[in-house]
């Protein structure tokens, strides 16, 4: 989510040259999606109150005062990031994420069209394309 953009700015900041980087990263296991959602969940929320905030405080202690506000913003979207797992980890885990208890509208991310109604077809009738292509219809513009 958003990971790409945050290491690019962090790239701009490097002067050129060579840049060598020796570290283990834990790859995790893919188990089913509740577990996946958790474990998501889990690590945004390491990210944020954890990893990001040492980070911030090595900058301003070495005087990188603007790297370190950077990774104060970032701890900010990965605290987001983890409230939308668990959101999403609660509606799966309720029966929610396609069905509400009011009419919605219900766009589907393929082909666009719009369905009204409290769950989203099981297909869509325009392109075919199965119920987890539907997502609820946004207005944030």
């Amino acid at each position: 989510m958003n990971e790409r953009e945050h290491a690019k700015i962090f790239f701009n900041f490097l002067e050129g040259g060579p840049v060598e980087i020796t570290a283990s990263f834990p790859a995790g296991e893919i188990k089913d999606t509740l577990d996946n959602l958790k474990t998501s969940a889990n690590g945004e929320n390491e990210e944020w109150t954890k990893l990001y905030v040492e980070f911030a405080k090595t900058a301003e202690e070495e005087g990188f005062k603007e790297i370190a506000a950077k990774f104060k913003l970032i701890s900010k979207v990965e605290k987001a990031h983890e409230e939308r797992f668990k959101k999403l980890y609660s509606n799966l885990e309720e029966g929610k994420v396609f069905v509400r208890n009011a009419k919605l509208i219900w766009k589907c991310r393929n082909c666009g069209h719009l369905h009204e109604g409290i769950k989203a077809p099981e297909t869509c009738p325009l392109c075919m394309h199965p119920q987890s292509f539907f997502e609820l219809q946004n207005s944030n513009f």
